[in-house]
C-alpha cells in the first residue's frame, strides 16, 4: 500500500490519535510525540528562513566584490522566490505520489546544496542560478511541511501554521544577525554554515519523524460531521482565485521590502552592516507573532481581520521609507512590517487557501499558495530597484508597500466565507 494511503480515521488532535503508516497500520500518535515532531520540523524551517534572509544583509559586500549595480542586486536579492514559485504547483502534484516526509527531506537537500554553491560563485550568472535553484528546494519543503502540519492539526489549522511562521520568524531574526557577524570573516561564511546545518536537519528528520505524523488526513472526521458539504469540489474555485490574488499582492510588497531594505539602510540612511542586519532581523521578530495571529484567525471573521491588517500594512510601508530615519524608529517599523506581512497575512491567507478546498486537495492548494505568493515576489527586487531609480526610495515605498496591498484588500473583500471549511466545528462535533 502507498505511503499516500491515509484512510485510517483520525481523531481530534487534543487526544492521542491513530494515524496511518506507509503500510496502512495504525500507530498511536500521542500529544507529546506530535508536539515533539512539530518542534523538530519547525526547527528545519528555522534553517530555511535563515538561508533566505541572510543574502540581503551581505549583498552590499557581494556588490562591492563583483561590481553589481542596484538592478542586478535587486534580481539577486529576491530571485530565489522565483524558484520557490515555479516549484510550488509541481510540488503539490508530487505530494500525490511521494510521502510528505520524503518531499520535506528532498527539499532541504536541494536548497542546502545550492546554498553551499552560492559561496563558490564566480559571477552574476552562476550566482543567479544558484539562488533561483535554492528556491526550488525551499518550495518543496514549504508546501509539504505546511500541508503535513495543517492536516494533522486541522482543528487549529491557522494556529499550527502560525507555529511554523514562528519558526520562520526565529530564522528571520537569527539569519541576518548571525550572518552579519559571520560576514566579518567574509560574506561566504554564512552560506557554508547554513548549508551544513541543512544537511544535519535531513538526518534528524529521517531518524525521528514518523510518517504517521506527516501523512495524517482529516477527511474522515470532517466528512462524518458533514463539514465539507458546503465547500466546492475541485481546485480552481472562487475563493482559491481571490486568495491567490491576495497572496500575490502581499508577496510582491513584502519581498520588495525584504530584498532591498538592508541596502536602503546602508546606502541611504548610513547604517553599518551590523546595524542593518539587526534592523532587518526585527522583521523576523514580528513574524514570531504568527502563533497568536493564527489563534485569532481561527476564531474571528477572517475577511475583516485581513482587511484591517492590510490597511495597517500600507501605513507601515509608507513610514519605513518616508518616516523617521533613526535606528530605534526603524527597529520598530521593521518589527511592525514582520507582524503585518508575515505574522498575520502570510499565516492566515495560507490557512484560508487550505480551508477553501476539501481534504484530498490540501497538498495541491498549498502548492498554489506557494506559487502565487513567491512568483511575483521574484520580481519584487527588480521592480523596487526600478521604482527607486524613477521615484527615489520614498516614492518606491509608497507604490510597492503602500499601493500594491490595496489589490489584496479588494480580493479579500469578495471572499465567500460560507464556502470555507470550519474544522474547529467539525472536531468539536
Amino acid at each position: 500500500m502507498s505511503t499516500k494511503d491515509r484512510s485510517a480515521a483520525p481523531e481530534p488532535i487534543t487526544r492521542g490519535a491513530a494515524a496511518p503508516t506507509a503500510r496502512g497500520a495504525a500507530i498511536p500518535i500521542g500529544r507529546t510525540v506530535a508536539i515533539a515532531s512539530l518542534v523538530l520540523l519547525a526547527l528545519s524551517y528555522v534553517v530555511n528562513a535563515m538561508d533566505r534572509q541572510v543574502f540581503p544583509v551581505v549583498l552590499p559586500s557581494v556588490n562591492h566584490e563583483f561590481g553589481f549595480d542596484l538592478g542586478r542586486a535587486g534580481w539577486l536579492s529576491t530571485i530565489f522566490t522565483l524558484g520557490i514559485g515555479v516549484a510550488g504547483i509541481p510540488t503539490g502534484f508530487l505530494l500525490d505520489r511521494l510521502s510528505r516526509k520524503a518531499v520535506i527531506m528532498i527539499g532541504i537537500g536541494i536548497y542546502s546544496a545550492f546554498t553551499l554553491l552560492t559561496a563558490v560563485s564566480h559571477g552574476f550568472a552562476d550566482m543567479f542560478a544558484y539562488r533561483a535553484l535554492s528556491g526550488v528546494g525551499e518550495a518543496m519543503q514549504n508546501a509539504s511541511l505546511f500541508a503535513a502540519v495543517g492536516a494533522f492539526f486541522f482543528a487549529n489549522r491557522a494556529m499550527a501554521l502560525g507555529t511554523l511562521n514562528f519558526a520562520y520568524g526565529v530564522g528571520g531574526y537569527l539569519g541576518p544577525q548571525l550572518g552579519a557577524l559571520l560576514a566579518i570573516h567574509g560574506w561566504r561564511t554564512p552560506f557554508y554554515l547554513y548549508g551544513g546545518i541543512g544537511v544535519f536537519m535531513i538526518i534528524l528528520i529521517a531518524l525521528f519523524i514518523r510518517e504517521s505524523f506527516t501523512e495524517r488526513e482529516e477527511a474522515t472526521v470532517v466528512t462524518a460531521a458533514h463539514e465539507y458539504n458546503h465547500v466546492p469540489a475541485g481546485l480552481l474555485t472562487r475563493n482559491i482565485v481571490l486568495l491567490a490574488i491576495a497572496a500575490a499582492a502581499v508577496g510582491l510588497a513584502m519581498y520588495g521590502y525584504i530584498g532591498l531594505y538592508p541596502t536602503f539602510l546602508q546606502t541611504k540612511l548610513g547604517f553599518t552592516q551590523l546595524q542593518a542586519g539587526t534592523t532587518a532581523s526585527m522583521f523576523g521578530l514580528g513574524a514570531l507573532l504568527g502563533i497568536p495571529a493564527g489563534w485569532i484567525g481561527d476564531r474571528v471573521n477572517l475577511k475583516w481581520f485581513l482587511v484591517v491588517t492590510l490597511l495597517a500594512g500600507c501605513g507601515v510601508g509608507f513610514l519605513i521609507f518616508n518616516g523617521p530615519t533613526g535606528f530605534a524608529a526603524q527597529l520598530v517599523l521593521s518589527f511592525a512590517e514582520g507582524v503585518v506581512a508575515s505574522g498575520i497575512c502570510f499565516v492566515n491567507i495560507y490557512a484560508a487557501i487550505q480551508r477553501a478546498v476539501r481534504p484530498e486537495l490540501v497538498g495541491r492548494a498549498s502548492g498554489i499558495f506557494v506559487s502565487l505568493f513567491y512568483i511575483p515576489a521574484a520580481f519584487a527586487g527588480i521592480l523596487f530597484s526600478a521604482l527607486v531609480k524613477q521615484l527615489g526610495w520614498g516614492g518606491a515605498g509608497i507604490v510597492q508597500l503602500g499601493l500594491i496591498p490595496i489589490i489584496a484588500i479588494i480580493a479579500v473583500l469578495f471572499i465567500r466565507l460560507d464556502q470555507q471549511s470550519n474544522a474547529r466545528k467539525a472536531a468539536a462535533a
